[in-house]
């Protein structure tokens, strides 16, 4: 048969006329989709972590609620100070059980400091004041006003619109010296700062705001260091957080922090200290969050929902803090008055 006389070979339309798709190679399908895979693994695994952190953070918010509200009950009983009011209160249950709550919470916030940023933990912490309320209203026979649960739902609604539209993400447990300098002193100046003017103000409610606001700043302080020394022992073990100079500077800073909050609660009303207190925490954590561990928060048209979210907050905090003083003592019942044997 002649050579022109053979059929020749059907030759496939180009793609682009037929509508077909062209194929690649598995192994190039593979690379592609490999680390759009790990990305989408990496993606769930840290919202895993963070809503871990969430959930340690609001156990250790109504643990340390808990643990003050019933340390506050076995301290009303008592009439003694000082070392024979701490040798009565070792005896008496309702003190052991406020002592495992403040244990309890510590635990609770290093867990959910190793887990997740501090610009989501440490805000997560503003539950501790609706949490004691509801606590400790029942426990010492006292009634809430209404306008407390209108604070209450005030602060709930917007901390959960201010963390859902922030999304705080990005943490580490470790910052470098050369970040850890500038925050001390300007934190710990900023401490200074406040007491040195409380203690020139003839204002109660001035000198309760100021020293609030120096035991935020050092609860701030804290709660960053705890995270670097909790990151190191989770790291490195035992010794290695032993040898940490953040352990040692949380122990401190927390202590000054609690002195500082006693004397704010001794120098003025409740309604000036507690929203320095309460506002004046998250945004320093936010704010050392961000310089230290590299946190990020979202911006944009997101900062309009996010400052909603605040406002409610410091409105609910206000409310409460007003209606602490106005708590009623609640109607006791038969039962009550004579319990049964």
């Amino acid at each position: 048969m002649p050579r022109d006389a053979l059929p020749s070979p059907v030759t496939r339309p180009p793609a682009r006329l037929t509508g077909a798709v062209t194929r690649r190679p598995a192994t190039a399908v593979r690379r592609l989709k490999g680390p759009k895979l790990l990305a989408e693994a990496s993606r769930r695994q840290e919202t895993v972590v963070i809503e871990l952190a969430a959930v340690f953070a609001v156990a250790g918010a109504a643990s340390n609620a808990v643990g003050t509200a019933f340390q506050r009950k076995a301290a009303s009983a008592s009439s003694h100070g000082g070392l024979r009011l701490l040798a009565e209160l070792v005896r008496r249950p309702f003190w052991v059980i406020g002592m495992c709550g403040v244990v309890c919470a510590a635990l609770f916030q290093s867990l959910a400091l190793v887990n997740g940023p501090l610009a989501l933990v440490q805000p997560l912490f503003i539950l501790e004041l609706p949490f004691a309320l509801l606590v400790a209203a029942p426990l010492m026979h006292k009634r809430l006003p209404r306008s407390g649960w209108w604070g209450v739902g005030g602060c709930v609604a917007g901390l959960a619109v201010l963390l859902i539209a922030a999304a705080p993400h990005g943490a580490t447990d470790h910052a470098p010296l050369t970040r850890w300098l500038p925050a001390l002193c300007l934190g710990l100046g900023a401490m200074a700062a406040a007491v040195l003017l409380a203690r020139r103000s003839h204002s109660p409610a001035r000198r309760a705001a100021l020293l609030a606001a120096a035991s935020a700043t050092g609860n701030a302080l804290t709660a960053a260091l705890l995270k670097s020394a909790s990151g190191t022992f989770a790291d490195h073990g035992f010794t290695a957080f032993l040898r940490s100079w953040q352990t040692y500077g949380f122990a401190l800073t927390g202590a000054v922090a609690v002195i500082l909050l006693e004397n704010a609660l001794q120098a003025g009303p409740l309604a000036a200290a507690q929203p320095a207190l309460t506002i004046g925490d998250a945004v320093v954590s936010l704010t050392l969050g961000m310089t230290l561990f590299d946190e990020r928060v979202r911006t944009g048209w997101w900062l309009l929902p996010e400052a909603c979210g605040a406002l409610l907050i410091v409105v609910g905090v206000v409310v409460l803090s007003q209606a602490v003083q106005h708590i009623t003592v609640a109607p006791v019942t038969a039962g009550q008055r004579h319990p049964a044997t």
